[in-house]
């Protein structure tokens, strides 16, 4: 295992994202608890000390899946992070109740990372307002010694995250950021990374294999990358790439199965950056296929949260971006045709509720206006 030094600490350079932990019949409310078990003893055992959960992944139910089976680990033997869940506004003004319950869920005195989750658009303001003070809660629980190490996550523009720093910068100790070929200039990742860079604050990487996606290959780049790197795995190229940027220190990836994290962290036993030659084609050949890839959803499960009809938003996503990019066939109806009739897309109300927390801020209601008209239900 790769390691990268944060101050005066030794980090994995691939840590273990909680969001994606196995389900139960694809309940993402429901963890396989045993599968997820299994999990968490393979990557601490082979070497990963770093592990990322939050109060909203798995509705809720991550953070427990995390304490009970890392307090069977010395504390000081891995790195625990989480997150105030400023993603849904309602949250600001909750931060001591939140924290303190997040403390017992995990079962933990302190966090080693704790970040503000999600600082983007329709939340900035209120992560600002002294009224609500977030950030000054959090630097008193860092005084007290139960946050070791104060940061923020980020889907939101250049321009927010800057904003965030003009106020707060003097004490933000690392950035997690969406970075992976594809969002490099899609998301204006490499703008995002820019500022971090020049402030001098070291990132985090969250989805580097973006939901899954760029674990095959996009257009083109099947080729391209059998060319350039014969022995290369698919999304060891995506490894790879990140381990070239200036600046990043953790990788958090979301394994939901062992084949996936065993793999990763093989690839993660070497430091094997890409040439200029090789990151450049690998930008330019994703984003030729972005240009013409649907509609950029991660399958965070933020929207599912907060939809009043509980439609499986990301997986009608999925379908519609397969039924947009193929133009049309039969696979995406018969999978909504297979669905029960009151999760397929019709029955979106339109109320955007869910649009207000998506990290990528999709239309999502548009959406589902669109894959309803397409397919009829």
């Amino acid at each position: 295992m790769i390691y990268r030094k944060f101050q005066d600490i030794q980090l994995s350079g691939l840590g273990l994202g909680m969001m994606r932990l196995p389900v139960v019949n694809g309940d993402d409310g429901v963890v396989d608890v045993p599968a997820a078990a299994e999990i968490i003893d393979y990557a601490y055992k082979n070497g990963i000390n770093y592990f990322d959960t939050a109060w909203g992944y798995h509705k809720g139910n991550s953070e427990l899946v995390a304490g009970e089976f890392l307090s069977r680990y010395p504390r000081e033997s891995y790195y625990l992070a989480s997150k105030f869940p400023g993603y849904d506004v309602s949250n600001m003004g909750k931060a001591e109740e939140i924290f303190e319950k997040q403390l017992e869920k995990c079962r933990t005195q302190y966090f080693d990372f704790y970040l503000c989750h999600n600082v983007y658009e329709g939340n900035i303001e209120e992560y600002l307002d002294p009224k609500y003070g977030v950030w000054e809660y959090l630097l008193k629980q860092k005084a007290n010694g139960r946050i070791r190490h104060l940061g923020f996550s980020t889907h939101g523009s250049p321009e927010v995250i800057q904003r965030f720093l003009d106020a707060y910068g003097k004490d933000v100790e690392f950035c997690q950021l969406q970075l992976n070929y594809v969002d490099w200039h899609f998301q204006n990742a490499q703008e995002k990374a820019a500022i971090l860079q020049k402030a001098g604050i070291p990132i985090w990487i969250m989805e580097p294999l973006r939901g899954g996606k760029l674990a095959k290959p996009l257009g083109e780049l099947a080729g391209v990358m059998r060319s350039m790197r014969p022995k290369e795995t698919v999304p060891g190229w995506a490894f790879r790439f990140q381990q070239s940027i200036p600046g990043v220190t953790m990788v958090l990836s979301g394994m939901s199965n062992m084949e996936q994290l065993k793999a990763n962290i093989a690839t993660y036993e070497t430091d094997e950056p890409l040439s200029e030659e090789e990151f450049d084609t690998l930008v330019k050949c994703a984003d030729e296929a972005i240009r013409k890839e649907g509609i950029p959803c991660t399958a965070c499960h933020y929207c599912t949260n907060h939809c009043p009809k509980e439609l499986p938003i990301p997986e009608l996503i999925a379908l519609y971006n397969e039924h947009k990019i193929t133009g049309g066939g039969y696979l995406a109806p018969k999978a909504v045709e297979r669905m029960e009739p009151e999760k397929r897309p019709a029955n979106c109300v339109g109320c955007r509720s869910c649009e207000q927390v998506c990290p990528q801020q999709i239309k999502i209601s548009e959406v589902m206006a669109d894959f309803t008209s397409r397919i009829g239900m």
